[in-house]
């Protein structure tokens, strides 16, 4: 952690005034790294009449991949005379070996701009950074000291909550609520509070809004009544929540989602259904959203989907239809605005926060009066959270669904204001991490990648493998009834070698994927025409879908070989016999879930589990309201989205569609409600 200060800021703040010289970290509220020089020895003053630089030693430093990049560079008046370059603390075979060649490029390039070293981005810019600013105080131009705003590492993924100095605060923004990410909670919030006419600021890190999660679930909503749908046994549902939870969740924070999402909705449908976009509400109801009769699930009445709705086909994603309406209400986002720090005044209430500007590196103090709303996603994008908090989730999961962009810097904001983060990890797994024969699950090197890490797995969501084919280990046996939520066949590979497994069937997927009747988004694979056949094909192509004319050669193909290959064989025969019987002797699979293998061309693929997002966050109130490790209320502080805790854990219950980002946008509206005094 480094602190500006005082005496050394006013030092220098005459020469960096109207000069553009500010303190340069790029914070965020979901990612953290930046830059921080100092002069190491000679060289105060200007530069002498016909020399180019100050002549003397300068030390620069910035934030690499996983620890802080060093390069010392000493300057006669004319030339640099010497570099090094401290790469030791990045990845051994990428960043830290790169060090000579990063010296060397420096040396011969009379300037900070160089090619960098391929394979090694990360820790290429941060050399780049750290001697542009050796270049400026060589060349007498003024530098100020950068806070380091934690990004955590492998041995403290939580970090230090960074000092900032008073004097580094260039600017004060006073308003009453303050909205920490434009996402599908923030965006939601910022809406409902710009239609109320509130006193609000929203910012966020990037320079657009997030992407939207379209669908999401609702109970007892007016579309839902406008389709004759029976309204849902609520207290049934409560249970059945809790009961897919352990028991761990707060009943009472479930119940604000159960009672209030259907106004929710119609605050949406109110934005997205009228001029100028008039949207059409899609609900999935009827036979779709029901299981087949002998399945489990429908046996013990989970119910799939919670009136899941959605307007996926409009012109315009939700969260750019907000920004549009907030901005049509004469608000704006302040893009390019992340969160540093939150503060509190001597009796523990949040006042507001410290915020950065990621372009030129200033600082920000936003006073909020009523209270501020964090909404800034979870932590599936740094490894460091992910391998501490979650460490079954990450053995288990072979790709990520898409590229996250969270780091949990928002979490651990949070918990450095003395909120509490829930003790149990609650990872959103696909059963649909496709991967090559012989690919583990967990993290991998990767130097392009936030804290050196990265899954394996190039395709994150190959929709098949959520169908209920047979899947065996790599010693060819079955090992599970495979009709069952997405993430059950991800957890159960954590018991099996390699904690992968492969999916097997053949020639007629399509009348049995039919006749599956898979709901929620794997039924994608049933009602989008061609959709499984081209995948076949596609990655066929790329060597992760093996086709064989035989079981034998598909065997072959797969990795199997001697008594796993007869072992492998013998299982594909007794799951024959199985199918023949219409009864699953072995695991209990239901009839209309079995399918025979005997029609060639077979098909064959290894899976491990697709991470789409963490929902392991701060504990909160049914009022959404953050807590502290005594689990009372934080004044002041108000938490939604993946982000927030007390209603999921340990897993996400798939078979409840939408209920994630239901609670999401429930939330945001609740909180807002509560710090405006709306309730």
């Amino acid at each position: 952690m480094n602190k500006i200060s005082r005496k050394g800021f006013l030092k220098i703040a005459a020469a960096a005034a109207m000069s553009g010289v500010t303190a340069g970290a790029l914070a965020a509220c979901e990612s953290a790294s930046s830059a921080a020089s100092s002069a190491v020895s000679s060289g105060a003053g200007s530069v002498a009449a016909g020399a180019t630089y100050i002549p003397g030693t300068y030390e620069g430093t910035a934030q690499g991949i996983s620890s802080t990049v060093k390069v010392t560079m000493t300057f006669s008046e004319t030339a640099v005379t010497d570099v090094v370059v401290d790469t030791s603390g990045e990845t051994a075979s990428y960043g830290a070996a790169a060090a000579d060649e990063l010296r060397q490029q420096l040396l011969e390039a009379g300037s900070a701009e160089i090619d960098g070293v391929s394979g090694s981005t990360i820790t290429s810019d941060a050399v780049m950074k750290a001697a542009q600013s050796c270049y400026a105080q060589a060349k007498g131009e003024a530098v100020v000291t950068s806070v380091q705003l934690p990004s955590g590492d492998e041995n403290d993924w939580l970090g230090t909550e960074p000092d900032i100095d008073e004097a580094a605060i260039t600017e004060t923004w006073d308003t009453d609520i303050v909205i920490v990410g434009a996402g599908n909670g923030g965006m939601c919030a910022a809406a409902y509070a710009a239609q109320k006419g509130l006193n609000f600021r929203i910012i966020e890190q990037n320079s657009a809004v997030m992407e939207t999660r379209h669908w999401y679930g609702t109970i007892d909503s007016s579309e839902a009544q406008k389709q004759g749908v029976p309204p849902v046994d609520r207290a049934e549902l409560l249970s059945e929540i809790s009961r897919s939870m352990g028991g761990r969740c707060d009943q009472r924070v479930v119940k604000t989602w159960i009672d209030e999402s259907a106004a929710m909705h119609d605050f949406v449908a109110g934005i997205l259904e009228s001029a100028p976009y008039n949207y059409t509400c899609n609900l999935t109801l009827g036979d779709e959203a029901k299981w087949p009769d002998d399945t489990q699930i429908s046996q013990t009445k989970l119910m799939f989907p919670v009136q899941q709705v959605d307007y996926s086909s409009a012109e315009k994603p939700r969260n750019v239809v907000f920004q549009e309406y907030i901005e049509s209400l004469g608000y704006a986002v302040d893009f390019h605005t992340g969160l540093a720090k939150l503060e509190k005044d001597g009796d523990g209430r949040i006042t507001g926060l410290i915020a950065q500007n990621t372009e030129d590196g200033h600082f920000i103090r936003i006073n909020a009066s009523q209270g501020v709303l964090l909404a800034c996603g979870g932590y599936a994008g740094n490894p460091y959270m992910m391998e501490k908090l979650d460490p079954l989730g990450t053995s288990v999961t072979t790709a990520c669904s898409y590229a996250p962009a969270d780091k949990g810097y928002g979490i651990r904001a949070a918990i450095w204001a003395g909120a509490h983060l829930d003790a149990e990890a609650a990872p959103v797994l696909f059963d649909r991490g496709l991967v090559a024969p012989g690919v583990d699950s967990g993290y991998v090197e990767s130097a392009s990648s936030f804290g050196g890490k990265a899954f394996p797995g190039t395709v994150g969501q190959y929709n098949p493998g959520s169908q209920p084919f047979l899947k065996v280990n790599r010693h060819g046996e079955r090992f599970m009834n495979e009709s069952q939520e997405y993430d059950n066949a991800s957890h159960a590979s954590f018991q099996q070698p390699g904690h992968v497994y492969a999916m097997i069937h053949d020639a007629n997927f399509r009348e049995d994927v039919d006749r599956f009747h898979t709901i929620g988004c794997s039924a994608l694979t049933r009602y989008i025409p061609g959709m499984m056949e081209s995948q076949l094909e596609q990655y066929e192509a790329e060597g992760l879908i093996m086709k064989a004319d035989t079981i034998e050669e598909l065997a072959d193909k797969m990795g199997f070989a001697g008594a796993d290959k007869d072992t492998f064989i013998a299982t594909v025969e007794r799951y024959n016999e199985l199918y023949d019987a219409q009864k699953d002797e072995d695991f209990g699979k239901p009839a209309s879930r079995l399918s025979a293998i005997r029609t060639a061309p077979f098909y064959g693929c290894w899976l491990g589990a697709s991470l789409l997002c963490s929902l392991q966050g701060i504990s909160i109130t049914p009022n959404c309201q953050a807590k502290d490790d005594r689990n009372e209320p934080i004044p002041g502080l108000y938490v939604t989205g993946d982000m927030s805790g007390s209603f999921f854990q340990n897993n996400y219950p798939c078979v409840m569609g939408g209920t994630a980002c239901g609670r999401t946008l429930t939330f945001a509206i609740k909180a807002i409600k509560q710090m405006a005094g709306l309730e």
